[in-house]
């Protein structure tokens, strides 16, 4: 009796530790994932206060570092997932906000070309009839302040349109971030 019992207490310490091991490999995981976003089999060892050895060769001290990795990459997809989505909604609305104000001040241009057609029409009509010279200023002066307000308009509708290309170029620039970036994601996934 005396010759088996060493190496069965020597097996049941071993066994002790491993679960030990195991326990502190749990709560490392436990705490890093409430403290990072990323789990890595060094950050995990560290923390275990346990070699990256005993990680990859013990079957579950293995298993619980590969579920906490791949749960860990599936948050941070969904996480990415949901900010593309925001950011390219973001772009999206301000490109339509812009898109309708371009459209806004072509109407106006457009109404304003015909009242100053219209009102041209009067000034052609009021130089053949006798008009008072009063009536001839107030024309002439409405005529200068609907000049004013094409000018007006004309760069307005400039920097409608400016602004819209700047969103159409950030969309751009965000369309193919997002392309680099899911296939970063496709690398490190495969």
């Amino acid at each position: 009796m005396p010759s088996t019992y060493p190496p069965a207490a020597a097996t049941a310490a071993r066994h002790r530790q491993t679960h030990r091991k195991l326990a502190d490999v749990q709560s490392a995981i436990a705490q890093l994932r409430r403290e990072t976003e990323r789990l890595t089999v060094t950050a995990i060892a560290r923390r275990a206060g346990v070699s990256s050895t005993f990680l990859y060769e013990n079957p579950q001290a293995r298993a619980m570092v590969q579920d906490a990795v791949a749960a860990t990459r599936t948050r941070r997809d969904r996480r990415s997932t949901a900010e593309h989505d925001r950011v390219e909604a973001t772009w999206r609305e301000r490109a339509l906000n812009a898109e309708e104000g371009l459209t806004r001040a072509h109407d106006e241009i457009r109404a304003q070309r015909q009242r100053i057609g219209a009102l041209m029409g009067q000034i052609r009509d009021s130089e053949t009839a006798t008009r008072s010279g009063e009536s001839v200023q107030a024309t002439v002066a409405e005529n200068a302040a609907l000049k004013r307000r094409i000018r007006q308009l004309t760069q307005e509708h400039r920097e409608l349109q400016e602004r819209l290309e700047g969103c159409r170029a950030n969309l751009r620039f965000a369309d193919d971030r997002i392309g680099e970036l899911e296939a970063e994601l496709a690398e490190r996934s495969g």
